[in-house]
């Protein structure tokens, strides 16, 4: 199997918060590889800067963008849950998650725009 890009990761990190229960970004990128069935090589293929595996880079950019769609909130450094529009959204049984859908939200919206205007082309923006 490939590495998922960040989008196909949406809908199953939403799934895995679904117990309501507080998690930690490290438990969630464990639990996902392993329901990604992703190889030992693939959880440890780096960006190519080297500084981050690939797949922690994506779980990391799936919860931000869910984050800022209002689906999920941090408790804490590096823990987050499902918030109460998480949930809907959960029992709205969807079949994906990714950037067309978060646009629904107006603050998925509103983040979008403040991030184009600022014109971010990091490396890591692009995995």
């Amino acid at each position: 199997m490939t590495i998922p890009d960040y989008q196909s990761i949406m809908l199953p990190l939403l799934k895995l918060l679904s117990d309501k229960n507080e998690h930690s970004l490290r438990e969630a990128i464990e639990q996902l590889a392993n329901e990604f069935e992703l190889s030992e090589e693939e959880r440890k293929e780096l960006l190519p800067s080297g500084r981050q595996a690939t797949f922690d880079n994506r779980v990391g950019w799936a919860r931000t963008y869910m984050k800022k769609a209002g689906l999920i909130e941090s408790t804490r450094r590096g823990y987050f849950r499902i918030t109460d529009r998480g949930k809907t959204v959960l029992e709205e049984n969807p079949t994906n998650i990714n950037v067309k859908f978060l646009e629904r939200f107006d603050e998925f919206n509103e983040f979008r725009n403040l991030r184009h205007d600022k014109s971010v082309t990091t490396e890591e923006w692009e995995q």
